[in-house]
This record gives C-alpha cells, sequence and structure tokens, in this order.
C-alpha cells in the first residue's frame, strides 16, 4: 500500500498531479479543494495516499490530511459512494464540513456535491453519524502531508514549506467531545451538538465549547 508521496510536482490537470518522487512518476487524483491548495508545477508537496486496486484499473488519490483520507475510507464504504463521489463530497465540504453535516444529520449539505442526489446523501448521514465523533476526535492531532514536505525532499533544501491548515478550535472540539462522551452522552448526539457549537463559535475554547454543547442537549421545555 501506497500510504504517502512526496515530491516535485511535474504536471498539472484539474483533477490530477503528476508528482516525481526520486524519478518514478505518480499520477494522484485529488478533489477539487486538495487540488487548490496545491503549490505549483516543480514545487515540492506531499499528500496522503489511498491506492484502489481494481481488476481492469489502478488509481492513486490523494488527500492533504489524514482526516480527509479517512473520511474518503469512510464514504466509499457506503453503498453507491464511489471515489469520485467521495472527491465531490470532500471538495465542496471539506473533511471538517464533512464532520459536522454528517454530525448534524444535514444531508442537504451533502447533497450540494455534485452528482450526490437526495436518496444518497441521507443514506450517508444515516451510515455515518455514527462514525462522524472518531473523525472529529482526531481533531488537532491530525497530521497535514504538506507540513514535512521540506525536510523529506532532500535534494531540494531550499523548497518553500506550505503552512500546516489546521482547524481553529480542532483541539477544542476533540477535547469536548470526549468530555461528553464521559458524561454519558452518545456520539452521535455528542459530535451533533460540538459541531453545532464549534459553528457558532469558530474560536472557542474547550470549556466554551462543552457549555454551549451541554445547553444543545439539555432537554427542550
Amino acid at each position: 500500500m501506497i500510504g504517502k508521496v512526496t515530491g516535485r510536482i511535474d504536471y498539472r490537470a484539474p483533477d490530477h498531479v503528476l508528482i516525481d518522487v526520486r524519478g518514478v512518476g505518480y499520477l494522484v487524483y485529488c478533489s477539487d479543494r486538495t487540488m487548490a491548495g496545491l503549490p505549483g508545477v516543480g514545487e515540492v508537496t506531499a499528500l496522503f495516499t489511498d491506492l484502489l486496486v481494481r481488476e481492469d484499473l489502478m488509481q492513486l488519490f490523494g488527500f492533504a490530511s489524514l482526516a480527509e483520507k479517512e473520511w474518503h475510507r469512510l464514504l466509499t464504504s457506503v453503498q453507491g459512494v464511489g471515489a469520485k463521489a467521495s472527491l465531490a463530497i470532500l471538495g465542496t465540504l471539506g473533511p471538517d464540513g464533512v464532520s459536522r453535516a454528517i454530525a448534524l444529520g444535514d444531508w442537504n449539505a451533502v447533497k450540494a456535491a455534485k452528482g450526490v442526489g437526495p436518496k444518497l446523501a441521507q443514506r450517508i448521514v444515516l451510515d455515518l453519524k455514527d462514525k462522524a465523533p472518531g473523525v472529529m476526535a482526531m481533531g488537532g492531532s491530525v497530521a497535514q502531508a504538506h507540513g514535512d514536505a521540506q525536510e523529506q525532499v532532500i535534494e531540494t533544501p531550499a523548497a518553500p514549506r506550505v503552512p500546516r491548515a489546521q482547524a481553529p478550535n480542532a483541539s477544542a472540539q476533540s477535547e469536548a467531545l470526549s468530555a461528553l462522551a464521559n458524561l454519558g452522552y452518545g456520539p452521535g448526539d455528542a459530535a451533533g451538538a460540538v459541531a453545532q457549537a464549534a459553528g457558532d463559535l469558530s474560536d472557542a475554547d474547550t470549556p466554551t465549547l462543552i457549555r454551549a454543547a451541554l445547553k444543545l442537549l439539555a432537554p427542550k421545555e
């Protein structure tokens, strides 16, 4: 299994890049969002990868973070969701947006992706709602592929570093999820409340997120 590639971009197309890794070229397909975040031709980059092997096809898919890769794995586990649909969803929402939409049961957000109809969007939310907390809990500890590209490609020491992208309160979301789980809330309810609270309070710290989530989980009179 090819889990990550680091090298120089030789060619860019609308949906894939050719990455030269010490003389070997890897054709890597990416979501629109990931493509937009990649540097230009001739520059060094790194992507986490997933290899699709079929009887008539081998394709390598690339992801900017392990969270994006994990959502791709989960999305393609849903009946009727292939790699193309998964990349469309990730390109439209991003991994954080997918976590939020699925945790909140917002199938309309999922449906916004090209080629995803309402029935498929509902199936995705239904099948993966309990999986959202696990990906959200990866939070701030999730590795970003681009961060170590400069160090790993030793023949290009002057290659510019691509900044690490991170959700503003990813670590706080992870800690809030853990706290709610310890209080006995189910994973789906906890994830939905934390996702909604994080959306309303983008820079909130852990205690603030927990309080906001608890208010959302409180029984309505």
